[in-house]
């Protein structure tokens, strides 16, 4: 969507005979927060604030302890909420007009805050455009179709579609499987054409009910403002057609994963040239360090890719895990490692971080990656030398909990330096918090197997 001057969103808004306003923020999740207005009221110069807060609540709407949160902020200053003018989206299943657009966090002070999940993507984003640098990238994003389930100790299982049967086995690429839920997909096309997201294709995966949607390459904020809404959308079509959309990393046990692989590229500001390829056509030194620079700091920013206790269980080979990484070696068109290269054109050349689960913010997750690639191209790093063949079983290998995974990223100084100390220390102090949380829950399979053996 094209930028909007104040006068431009007045007549937008007037256009499309908008009268309420959702003022969006995404937390450190990627749930979005925010506040609702008459438009009237926000026309005129009326802006919500928030506390800050928000950024160190966890995903069951606790907060971290006292002792690990003795670096922030104990006032819960509050934020205004800024609008990005090149971020106003309708919302198409509304019943009276409605906007919704993506804001961004500003202390009273005029500072921007450095725990919200756009500013620091944004962070990133400057320290490349000050050396002439301006990334791509393209997000895809699978996602599961399962029927509506509102207890949490029951198994999901795929949804029924248009032939009034679940799906039995896996159909990959399948256009007929795609069609069993063709009213669905007509109407999520439709609300993502209002909102003017930039989708590409559509394919059926490898699990029972599950989907990929690519976005087309683009600047990183607004693939990952697209992506955020894309969810949102997603999940509301759904429920107008009696089932869930779930974006779980892994939601089934006996399904494979989902995932958020992120495309990246790299162009010259003043000429456009992709830096990523070489004047003999062959991938420049520029590109090896940047795959340099993933290869060395992934592991240690596994938590902005993986965030959830459930992400690690994707990340697990087995018979059920699908074409999920487990490791950060790198190959040409090669499938079983965390970071392919497809074969094209020079001009396309570009690396496909498969590391990230369809849960991770996107905001984060593209920071991560493409903060991981500066510090290599800065370092001047030289990757590994590319796998040919199978990597299932060789290489580097990843954190395989999310506990391992805190702990790197906590000793990890570069990336605190880059992403922000304040803000990587109350990441962590969330992620902390939420582990603990789950370690309070006593699971069915403990009460199956522990009960009455041990």
């Amino acid at each position: 969507m094209s930028e909007r001057s104040g006068h431009e969103l007045s007549e937008w808004f007037h256009a499309h005979g908008i009268t309420e306003v959702e003022c969006l923020v995404s937390d450190l999740t990627g749930i979005l927060k925010g506040k609702i207005m008459p438009a009237g009221k926000y026309l005129n110069g009326g802006r919500p604030r928030l506390p800050d807060s928000i950024f160190i609540q966890t995903v069951t709407g606790g907060y971290p302890d006292d002792e690990d949160i003795r670096f922030w902020n104990p006032a819960e200053r509050d934020m205004q909420l800024v609008p990005d003018p090149g971020a106003v989206y309708l919302v198409p299943w509304a019943d009276d007009p409605t906007a919704q657009i993506i804001h961004d966090c500003f202390y009273l002070t005029g500072e921007p805050v450095e725990l919200s999940p756009r500013s620091v993507l944004k962070r990133v984003l400057a320290l490349y455009e000050s050396r002439g640098w301006r990334p791509v990238v393209a997000p895809e994003v699978e996602f599961y179709l399962v029927k509506t389930n509102t207890d949490s100790d029951y198994p999901l299982e795929p949804p029924v579609g248009r032939s009034g049967r679940q799906e039995s086995s896996r159909q990959s690429f399948s256009i007929d499987a795609v069609n069993e839920f063709d009213p669905l997909f007509e109407e999520m096309y439709d609300y993502c054409e209002a909102m003017d997201l930039d989708l590409d294709t559509l394919i059926h995966e490898e699990g029972a009910g599950q989907m990929e949607v690519n976005f087309q390459h683009g600047d990183p904020l607004k693939l990952a403002d697209q992506v955020v809404i894309f969810k949102r959308t997603l999940r509301e079509v759904a429920l107008r057609h009696g089932m869930y959309a779930t974006f779980m990393a892994k939601p089934m046990a006996h399904e494979p994963g989902s995932s958020m692989h992120v495309h990246q590229s790299l162009l010259d500001i003043k000429f456009g040239d992709n830096l990523f390829a070489g004047d003999d056509g062959e991938p420049s030194r520029l590109f090896h360090h940047f795959l340099g620079g993933l290869q060395a700091y992934l592991p240690a920013a596994m938590p902005f890719f993986a965030p959830n206790v459930n992400s690690y269980r994707r990340l697990v080979r087995t018979e059920t895990s699908g074409s999920a990484p487990v490791n950060t070696e790198w190959g040409f068109d090669n499938r079983t490692v965390g970071l392919r290269v497809p074969v094209g054109d020079a001009v396309a050349t570009r690396v496909e971080n498969r590391l990230g689960g369809a849960d991770c913010n996107p905001y984060l997750a593209i920071a991560a990656s493409l903060a991981c690639g500066y510090l290599g191209m800065l370092s001047q790093l030289d990757p590994r030398p590319p796998m040919v063949g199978s990597a299932w079983s060789s290489g580097s290998k990843l954190p395989d909990d999310i506990g391992p995974a805190l702990a790197a990223l906590r000793e990890c100084k570069p990336l605190a330096d880059l992403l922000g100390e304040r803000f990587v220390n109350s990441y962590l102090a969330v992620k902390r918090a939420e582990h603990a949380a789950y370690f309070g829950v006593i699971s069915s399979w403990e009460r199956e197997h522990l009960l009455l053996r041990v």
